[in-house]
């Protein structure tokens, strides 16, 4: 009986063991989800595909996108952060999604941003253009040629300017309102649910005045001569745009210098799988085709850091909204 006893319970320990093996399949074992809080077409979904298409090469897994626009992100950072926190489920987002939502718009949010989402890395930094539309109006006559010809039109015409935005916190509004505090205008917002492909639409055709956009995008709209570049936010003028001033030279220093896109995950995420992922992002941004990629589509690759960098950094760069926000007194409705 003492010899079937030991049979019995090795027999036991076998079978233990086979449950708990599959725990310790290495990571990724099943294809993983990114989740873009923005419609197909964008700055940060072209990212992301940028991205999902490398770690997909590098994980041997599938990898796919899947969008989710709406609600300044909060549909996105949700789902995400309520995902299992297995590595399974990440964001893409960006500098409206992912560092202004959670700093203006926290009590709409149904989970607690600081504790609930932890951020990987930065993916891409972006200088950004202040677009006007070239189309005229059929009830004005606006045609800035340059920045200072904006402003005086503006200035002329309080609450005639309307401006196209990512929606209610996202950088575009808050840049936008920061800029019309400072130069003392009156401004229209338009939110805009689709993101980037929806603003450049209606600002060619006309049907709002102006926006910021980032660069990857508008070049094909600026060369057929429908959107105009009246300023770059950007340290320096960019070489293929050099005509374009940056704001610091037409009377605004202190402006953003540059939108970002970076890669988020649940907070329970295991740290091992969060360098797992940390380490497969940093080694797709020395790919010569990604950085191909950010060259023609003139973004800058971040500077690669450890893990507790990125976390040091965003939390700085969200101290800074907040502080940006207050200073100038502006106040998110949705």
């Amino acid at each position: 009986m003492r010899r079937f006893g030991c049979v019995v319970l090795h027999a036991f320990f076998l079978v233990i063991l086979a449950v708990e093996a599959p725990a310790q399949t290495p990571y990724p074992s099943k294809p993983i989800k990114i989740i873009v809080p923005y419609a197909p077409g964008g700055l940060t979904d072209v990212v992301a595909r940028l991205y999902s298409d490398q770690l997909r090469q590098s994980f041997g897994r599938g990898v796919f996108v899947e969008n989710k626009p709406g609600a300044s992100g909060i549909i996105a950072i949700e789902e995400m952060a309520r995902a299992r926190p297995d590595g399974y489920t990440l964001m893409i987002g960006n500098i409206s999604t992912n560092a202004l939502t959670p700093v203006l718009l926290a009590k709409k949010m149904k989970i607690d941003y600081e504790r609930d989402v932890q951020i990987i890395t930065p993916l891409a930094d972006v200088p950004v253009f202040f677009l006007a539309t070239t189309t005229k109006f059929a009830a004005d006559d606006f045609s800035p040629k340059t920045f200072a010809d904006f402003i005086a039109y503006a200035k002329a015409h309080p609450g005639k300017v309307s401006y196209g935005s990512a929606g209610f916190g996202s950088y575009q509004q808050i840049n936008t309102e920061i800029l019309a505090k400072r130069a003392g205008i009156a401004l229209v917002h338009i939110p805009f649910k689709g993101g980037g492909a929806d603003i450049i639409r209606d600002l060619a055709n006309g049907d709002i005045h102006v926006s910021w956009f980032n660069i990857t995008n508008p070049v094909g709209m600026m060369k057929a001569g429908r959107v105009r570049a009246l300023a770059i936010a950007s340290d320096q003028r960019l070489p293929q745009h050099a005509d374009v001033p940056t704001l610091s030279e037409v009377g605004f220093p202190g402006m953003r210098a540059s939108q970002w896109v970076a890669a988020f995950a649940p907070s329970g995420v295991p740290p091992e799988i969060i360098e797992t992922l940390h380490k497969a992002f940093l080694k797709a941004m020395t790919v010569p085709e990604m950085q191909e990629a950010f060259a023609r589509g003139g973004m800058v690759v971040p500077r690669q850091s450890s893990l507790q960098d990125p976390k040091a950094w965003l939390r700085d760069e969200m101290a800074s909204w907040k502080h940006d926000v207050e200073d100038v007194g502006i106040v998110v409705e949705e």
